[in-house]
């Protein structure tokens, strides 16, 4: 129970339910051969293929001895604490370890304290190639950023398509299906076929400025790009400095510590200079055709385009 408390803790979906499923599981193998316990608990507890990663940083840290469990614990938090690191961490190591240690009091802000007002303004058509770095989110800060972006509705109403479906109650006679039908009939028609058209969203493209000046926004934005491009189909996600890079396949993954860390691979230009116009115009020679069909909806996230 305490195991399948941390898990939860850790931003994974175990219930009670997983709970008894891993007990169960421990009491048909050997528990004293750990590969086997290992392996019991994770089939019988986790559903994903992503979340298999932070059960094994979860298991390693939880089943050894309490001294080195804590000593672990204080290493991955100070790992988590520098600016910058050689070897980074894998996703979900924080958020185990976070789970793992006891809950900081949170200390009110003085009320005499003056506010911070932050005005830096940051333009330039400079070329700047550096990585993205995002610092690991807690399983917290993860949920937060979930409830914050599910109240997020885009607006897009649903569009008829020229494909049909079958539907007994549709406008349209479907009549080589009511004649195939007939056939098992002996040729007599009994019942005629009907049909609808399908109505769908329309695709939905976003083009999200990374440049130095939305630098402070983008970890949020892409969040909400992640939770986007995860709940709807037909979505595509191009990000945009003084290069464009589609990061549509890597948001794809359902962990979001998993997703940023693809799309850090292969976006170069992160916190650089802007050339909005060399990015547009890109955009339209090379992914219009693929990305633009079918009347599809295209989302601008920048700060510096005028009207």
């Amino acid at each position: 129970m305490h195991f399948a408390r941390l898990l939860r803790h850790a931003g994974l979906p175990v219930g009670p339910a997983e709970t008894l499923a891993g007990q169960q599981a421990l009491s048909v193998v050997d528990i004293g051969n750990r590969i086997e316990a290992r392996t019991a608990l994770r089939t019988a507890m986790i559903h994903r293929h992503e979340h298999q990663e932070v059960f094994d940083h979860a298991f390693d840290l939880f089943w050894r001895d309490p001294t080195a469990a804590e000593q672990a614990v204080a290493m991955a938090l100070l790992e988590a604490q520098k600016e910058r690191k050689q070897d980074r961490p894998p996703p979900g190591r924080r958020r185990v370890a976070e789970a793992m240690a006891r809950p900081r009091e949170h200390r009110p802000r003085p009320p005499d304290e003056p506010p911070v007002v932050d005005a830096a303004l940051t333009v330039s058509d400079q070329e700047r190639l550096q990585r993205m770095d995002f610092e690991a989110m807690s399983a917290e800060e993860i949920a937060q950023a979930k409830r914050e972006i599910r109240r997020l509705v885009l607006p897009l109403e649903l569009r008829r398509t020229r494909r049909l479906r079958p539907d007994p109650l549709g406008p349209v006679t479907d009549l080589r299906r009511t004649i195939r039908q007939s056939l098992r009939q002996g040729g007599e028609i009994l019942t005629i076929a009907r049909q609808r058209q399908v109505t769908r969203p329309p695709p939905l493209v976003m083009l999200c400025d990374i440049s130095g000046s939305m630098s402070r926004y983008a970890q949020i934005l892409l969040h909400f790009l992640h939770a986007v491009t995860n709940e709807r189909g037909r979505v595509h996600v191009f990000l945009f400095g003084t290069r464009l890079s589609n990061v549509t396949r890597q948001l794809r993954y359902r962990d979001p510590e998993v997703a940023f860390q693809m799309v850090s691979h292969i976006v170069p230009d992160w916190s650089g200079g802007t050339r909005i116009g060399e990015s547009q115009e890109r955009s339209n020679r090379l992914w219009a055709r693929r990305v633009l069909a079918q009347s599809a909806i295209v989302l601008v996230m920048d700060c510096g385009i005028e009207q």
